[in-house]
């Protein structure tokens, strides 16, 4: 969404309302776009939102928006995901009199890890319901949210797909095995994601090991509560001298770490869209992954690695034995992959919001016309 923002930005004026946590200040400029920060109780990470500090957003949200009114003018309001920031985007676009555009994302409606998830609660369900049936636009990122729109919600109507995009690496990359305490003829896996139930990130570990490759190792980039579980079951299974927990990082040191693997691999129960994916393909790496969420639009056995049925741990280890086997199949595969993702990033995904945002700020002048 950052990166969605700052291309915008490149040809209009952006204004990103979101929350605040840590040391973040309540405003700042990035690349352009206006940050607007408003402070919620209860949070205390910033890579994990729990459900009373995303309760508190939205009133303070509200609050502020109110008082932005004041200052600025807007054109059209772009609601990134329908929980929890769905009733501020619609709020703000009824007191503005502007059209809502609403991009949902795959959790905020369907995350088979969370009790709380709104696909298991009628309480839920219908509110979400209202509110993609109320917008001027709703955007899904891949089939598999577009899917749930309709199968989970029943909500019948036209919803745009656009593909999310990311920014184009940095420059001038180069691995650093060393840097990571890597021998030099290692068999890499990485991964990069939040460490929380839905990534299962003690399955790759598990698949680690039981691949039977001696001369693998995995790097796991990021943070969250399920740190000292993946660490645990690094012991459990007699690998912890073969993960390396690298934590969250920066995009320079995150794509050298990319850069200084084999193979990209995820666990993950489910991604709306899957980011990081389209990261490791930029750096050309072949892919390992289940075959549940919206990843199965752009990668494919055979094309981009191996996409394996969910939670099918034997398949896992298997793909991981049959790649370290063969580097011309990882070199194939990278090859692929590094052509099929410039069709994802920014600058296209901005291009078809841009295309959105103009065609529902049109129908809304002509209904006032009319």
């Amino acid at each position: 969404m950052a990166a969605l923002a700052r291309e915008l930005a490149r040809r209009h004026e952006v204004t990103a309302l979101t929350s605040r946590a840590g040391d973040l200040t309540a405003e700042s400029d990035d690349h352009g776009v206006r940050v607007v920060r408003v402070p919620v109780l209860f949070r205390r990470q910033l890579s994990v939102a729990n459900f009373p500090s995303m309760l508190a957003y939205l009133p303070m949200a509200a609050w502020r928006a109110r008082r932005m009114r004041a200052s600025a003018t807007f054109d059209v309001v772009n609601t990134h995901f329908v929980v929890p920031t769905g009733p501020v985007g619609q709020w703000i676009a009824d007191r503005c009199g502007i059209p809502n555009v609403l991009s949902v994302h795959g959790g905020d409606l369907y995350d088979p890890s969370k009790k709380l998830s709104p696909h298991r609660h009628g309480w839920m369900r219908e509110p979400i319901r209202r509110m993609l049936q109320r917008a001027d636009a709703v955007v899904a990122q891949s089939n598999n949210t577009l899917g749930n729109v309709s199968e989970i919600y029943g909500v019948r109507r036209s919803v745009d797909l656009i593909p999310l995009g990311i920014d184009r690496p940095p420059a001038n990359t180069h691995p650093s095995r060393t840097e990571f305490g890597l021998p030099a003829d290692a068999f890499v896996l990485v991964t990069v994601g939040r460490l929380v139930a839905r990534k299962q990130t003690t399955q790759l570990v598990a698949a680690l090991a039981n691949s039977g490759v001696s001369r693998a190792y995995l790097l796991i980039v990021g943070s969250g509560p399920d740190e000292s579980a993946i660490r645990d079951a690094a012991a459990a299974h007699g690998v912890s001298d073969r993960v390396r927990l690298l934590g969250s990082l920066g995009e320079v040191e995150k794509y050298r770490a990319i850069a200084s693997a084999d193979v990209f691999a995820s666990t993950s129960a489910h991604e709306g869209f899957g980011l990081v994916f389209l990261e490791a393909m930029a750096m050309g790496l072949p892919v390992i992954c289940y075959d549940h969420g919206g990843q199965t639009d752009y990668l494919s056995t055979g094309a981009t690695g191996h996409v394996l049925r969910l939670n099918d741990a034997v398949a896992f280890a298997g793909a991981i034995r049959e790649l370290s086997a063969s580097r011309e199949r990882c070199r194939q595969y990278g090859e692929f992959n590094r052509a099929r993702v410039e069709e994802f990033f920014i600058d296209r995904c901005a291009q078809r919001y841009e295309a959105v945002m103009q065609r529902v700020i049109e129908a809304r002048g002509a209904r006032m016309l009319a």
